[in-house]
């Protein structure tokens, strides 16, 4: 078991003041067998109205509506939790029907059928292509398979960082040889899809110790998950070559990337410029100073430097929230469920 704090920061900024809708916010881990949340303080500015529900996913969704106006507004998650991870190669498969392709009981079957339809077109055949040169022997454990597959991403793709924008269409990454941990998570999952495999999207925490040199730390972080009989969910990080790690910390699963973003939802007015700066940090709590202290916001650095830094488009204004607005609005510190 490890104990590990997290602290998420979102901070969105605006040239000039705008209103708020409803926003959605995945930023919380739902307890379970594997992780325990054991600490949990969400501080938001300009203060609102928060509610916890759980979506049709099993989602810890928080639904938060800003008030007033502002030219910005900060979200920070802070917390704790305790990892119980599952070592994967003390399971031993029993089920004959684990070779590829998979064979599903009906009674998964029923319930996977969401994740198991691509959502993605492949007009040129790119993606399918690509897959025709994996496919192994048809009697090729199904774990293997993926395995191979997942470690095959991670080293034939070059990663390169990207702030913003949607995954990528999984048959655009195959044409560019390159992407990001949601573009190599979204490839895995439509090509999984299109073998027969249940497959859905995650996205979540990454723990990188020091020198581990694993991609995508700093930020959130997403990967794969496969339905596997006997196996159940399973997680494939082709991004870093990750299977079942204790080193992922999962937050919230969709059918599609879109459906998983950490931070949703609608701003009224014209904002003109438009600044976004996200930094994530997880350290194992024995290693943590002390507890941590409220962020300073009273320089425009706080988030212009040192983090994720991006200008959003302005063009649409659905880009869910902004950078605290100094000395207007007094934050809202509540404990999380």
């Amino acid at each position: 078991m490890a104990r590990l704090a997290i602290r998420h920061e979102t901070f969105y900024g605006y040239d000039r003041p705008v209103s708020f809708g409803l926003h959605r916010l995945l930023v919380r881990p739902r307890d379970s067998h594997a992780i325990r949340v054991t600490e949990a303080l969400l501080t938001v500015s300009p203060p609102g109205e928060t509610r916890w529900v759980y979506d049709a996913l099993g989602n810890s969704v928080c639904c938060f509506t800003p008030q007033g106006q502002s030219s910005g507004l900060s979200i920070v998650s802070e917390l704790v939790i305790e990892r119980f991870p599952a070592q994967l190669s003390d399971v031993r498969i029993e089920d004959p029907q684990t070779a590829t392709p998979i064979v599903y009981a009906p009674t998964d079957r029923a319930v996977l059928a969401p994740f198991l339809d691509p959502v993605t077109e492949d007009a040129n055949g790119d993606l399918l292509k690509w897959l025709r040169n994996l496919v192994g022997s048809p009697h090729e454990p199904a774990l293997d398979s993926l395995m191979r597959l997942n470690q095959y991403i991670h080293d034939t793709f070059d990663y390169e960082a990207r702030d913003m924008g949607a995954a990528q269409d999984p048959a655009h990454t195959v044409r560019m040889g390159s992407g990001t941990c949601r573009d190599f998570a979204w490839l895995m999952v439509e090509s999984l899809r299109r073998l027969g495999y249940a497959a859905r999207f995650v996205t979540g925490y990454l723990y990188c110790p020091a020198n581990a040199g694993m991609r995508g730390a700093g930020a959130t972080h997403a990967w794969c998950e496969a339905f596997l009989p006997d196996l159940g969910w399973t997680e494939f990080d082709p991004t870093n070559a990750l299977v079942e790690s204790p080193d992922l910390i999962p937050v919230a699963v969709a059918r599609r990337p879109a459906e998983a973003a950490p931070v949703s939802g609608t701003i009224f007015g014209d904002p003109g410029g438009a600044y976004l700066s996200v930094h994530v940090d997880v350290r194992a709590v024995d290693s943590l100073p002390g507890a941590a202290s409220v962020m300073d916001f009273s320089s425009e650095d706080m988030w212009k430097g040192g983090r994720h830094d991006s200008r959003l488009p302005t063009a649409g204004q659905n880009a869910g929230a902004g950078v605290p607005e100094i000395g207007r609005h007094a934050a809202t510190r509540a404990e999380a469920p």
